[in-house]
């Protein structure tokens, strides 16, 4: 694969916590909230609420290879969600909340794989991971208002209770990737 700039999407429960931290990566370019792999063109915040559509919420990733690897920002991924929890992310349920990896570019595909693959040889989680991975599909940027949420919105209940314990988190385990 080129040292092009490169993308790649994922989902691992309510956006505003994902875009929160991958904001704060190196090598990090771009963050933007959405929706993928349902089917209905374009849907939106309401619809995606409803759980009828099967998108997920998504933070779509546009990356630098140089300054970041394809597999470190997955394994920032799976220490910042729970990819064992079917449909859900704490107190958040529904089929808009799974976890998932969703490629545009085959070699991501084959990477996701053996790093879900190479987590349940160690053992690192105690119930199966539930991720999947597919290629991307009917992606549709979410609401202006949902962009940026969490560096706009910091004192709202949500963002203090969920968001920012994943920020923290992402900083202390992952301090070699806090952009500078």
């Amino acid at each position: 694969m080129s040292q092009a700039l490169q993308t790649i999407t994922l989902g691992g429960g309510c956006f505003w916590c994902t875009e929160a931290v991958f904001v704060n990566v190196r090598g990090v370019t771009d963050v933007q909230s959405g929706y993928c792999n349902g089917q209905v063109p374009q849907p939106s915040y309401e619809q995606v609420c409803r759980g009828d559509t099967g998108h997920c919420e998504v933070v779509k990733l546009t990356f630098d290879p140089t300054q970041i690897s394809a597999r470190d920002i997955l394994e920032v991924f799976f220490v910042i969600h729970d990819p064992t929890a079917l449909n859900r992310q704490g107190a958040d349920s529904g089929t808009q909340y799974r976890s998932g990896i969703y490629w545009t570019h085959p070699e991501h595909e084959a990477l996701a794989r053996e790093v879900i693959a190479e987590m349940a040889q160690s053992g690192v989680y105690h119930q199966p991971v539930v991720t999947e991975v597919l290629p991307l599909a009917n992606y549709w940027a979410a609401e202006d208002y949902h962009q940026d949420y969490f560096a706009k919105n910091p004192h709202q209940g949500y963002c203090m209770a969920v968001a920012a314990p994943k920020v923290a988190k992402f900083r202390k385990t992952f301090a070699r990737l806090v952009k500078a």
